[in-house]
């Protein structure tokens, strides 16, 4: 635990300090407005609810995830730091969970920066305040789920351009499968059994069902199980790193 403090302190310390983090608040913060009042039709759907500005989170989250989880470890191996970090009495476990813990607090900040949406709902009318806090529960766990993807990705490689796209790319399938466009292609020749396991694989379903206010404990377990295989999977990847280098 103090090996995960230390790094987690540092981590966020880093996101405090650094411009680009202020950066990545503001333009998440101006987007997801963007995207609510111009693509969402916030004031034209005439209702007292959120759905408009959750509907583009899973979108936003597939580039705004792996901006954040590209630097985790591929700039600590491009610059060789991993080396040292792990020559201290420091876990690959504590490590990745304090890396990790401390990019998703920050992602949950620039979250919490929305919370002016939440206000003008309010005034503008009488919204379920439960569909709304359940909504921003799924925005996190998705987020908390493309990051632990991305870190995983970070820690494969030392180039974080490479990183960001291969993230990307990675957080789509998890978000294109429960698609109807997937699901439309698949639907005639796919056995209906093998249709529900693609579509119980997608993120995008299971947040859809928080957004609609509905804490289904499938969906909670989806999200923790997805967020705690890729940070498993970031372990693996990093002994594999430390032992070959």
């Amino acid at each position: 635990m103090t090996a995960f403090r230390a790094i987690y302190w540092r981590e966020m310390g880093s996101y405090i300090r650094s411009p680009l983090a202020f950066i990545f608040v503001l333009m998440f913060v101006l987007l997801t407005g963007i995207f609510t009042f111009y693509f969402g039709n916030f004031f034209a759907r005439g209702e007292a609810d959120l759905n408009a500005f959750f509907a583009f989170h899973p979108y936003l989250y597939l580039f705004f995830m792996p901006a954040l989880g590209m630097r985790l470890w591929a700039e600590e191996r491009k610059s060789g730091t991993i080396e040292l970090l792990f020559t201290l009495p420091v876990s690959p476990w504590a490590a990745v969970l304090g890396k990790f813990f401390a990019a998703w607090t920050f992602a949950i900040l620039a979250l919490a920066c929305t919370f002016p949406m939440w206000l003008s709902v309010d005034w503008l009318g009488q919204p379920d305040h439960g569909v709304i806090v359940a909504g921003y529960i799924g925005s996190m766990l998705l987020g908390g789920g493309y990051l632990a993807i991305s870190g995983c990705v970070s820690a494969a490689t030392r180039n974080q351009v490479i990183a960001f796209i291969l993230a990307a790319g990675v957080c789509f399938l998890f978000t294109a499968t429960g698609m109807p466009f997937i699901t439309g292609a698949l639907t005639g020749w796919a056995p209906q059994s093998l249709i529900e396991i693609i579509t119980g694989l997608s993120a995008l379903t299971h947040f859809q069902g928080l957004v609609k206010g509905v804490l289904d404990a499938r969906d909670l377990v989806y999200f923790l199980s997805l967020i705690g295989l890729w940070l498993i999977a970031s372990v693996v990847t990093l002994n594999l790193v430390r032992s070959t280098s």
